[in-house]
């Protein structure tokens, strides 16, 4: 009986255990903060490394998704779901704290970008050599770009073609992908023989060991891009946390080493 009497009451404390366990196990899951990005398609590569960055020194997790700056710009004037917005183009995070959808004083520019042109390590043309000959070469058939009414990067393409006066002899060859990591893919698969792609995707792993000839900078509108914490953010300390490490040391050399020009002065 005492036998019995011992095992029930073994069973009671260790099913009490169990449940003064739960809540406590369930609450760390969540106090984990996560911050939900919209960010350039430029920025594919160095978000992977700046969201690691963060977690690694405050615990937040960064879920990101790239895509085109003009999407976006529409999508969270439709109410998508995002702390923060990494905009390639400077001007849509002006006019949505303009409108009322970003949180004041927040704005942040954090880099500038630029434009290369890229073959892959196969082509037979010297990319380096011929610069701007090279999309005149009548083995590049195809030239892809990012769609220049969406995507920052594809309009600097165009007006570096035009400043160039080779817009209309390569016209034709155009091919346009709806933001500049697609553009990129247009020529990595070999659907296009080149691009006028950003160089932080040409720096990425996939692409590093092609050809690449950079595009000077006075041959294009600069490509100033921003960053905004959005109004509809549901955690705008952990917005703001991971803002701040982007504008960092740390974050600064992430976005050096991943092809981009970071400001001198890079307040809020």
């Amino acid at each position: 009986m005492n036998r019995a009497k011992t095992k029930l009451q073994a069973r009671i404390a260790c099913a009490t255990l169990v449940v003064l366990l739960l809540p406590s196990v369930n609450l760390s899951a969540q106090e984990q903060k996560v911050v939900r990005v919209a960010a350039a398609a430029d920025l594919q590569f160095a978000m992977e490394e700046l969201s690691k960055g963060l977690e690694s020194k405050s615990g937040i997790k960064v879920e990101v998704t790239t895509g085109s700056s003009g999407n976006f710009f529409a999508q969270i004037q439709s109410g998508a779901p995002f702390d923060l917005f990494f905009s390639a183009d400077a001007d849509y995070p002006r006019r949505l704290e303009a409108s009322g959808f970003a949180e004041p004083g927040t704005l942040c520019e954090y880099a500038i970008g630029q434009i290369v042109i890229w073959t892959p390590a196969n082509s037979q043309v010297s990319v380096s050599q011929e610069k701007w000959n090279t999309l005149l070469d009548a083995r590049i058939e195809k030239i892809a770009i990012a769609n220049p009414s969406l995507a920052p990067y594809g309009h600097a393409a165009v007006s570096a073609l035009q400043k160039a006066g080779i817009y209309e002899k390569v016209k034709a060859k155009l091919v346009y992908g709806e933001n500049i990591s697609q553009a990129a893919q247009f020529v990595q698969s070999g659907n296009a023989q080149a691009g006028i792609i950003a160089h932080s995707l040409a720096l990425s792993p996939g692409m590093k060991d092609g050809k690449v000839w950079e595009i000077p900078a006075d041959m294009h509108p600069p490509i100033q891009q921003a960053a905004v914490v959005l109004k509809n953010s549901k955690d705008k300390a952990a917005a703001m946390a991971f803002l701040d490490f982007v504008k960092s040391g740390a974050g600064r050399a992430i976005l050096e080493k991943s092809g981009f020009t970071v400001p001198q002065e890079n307040g809020r």
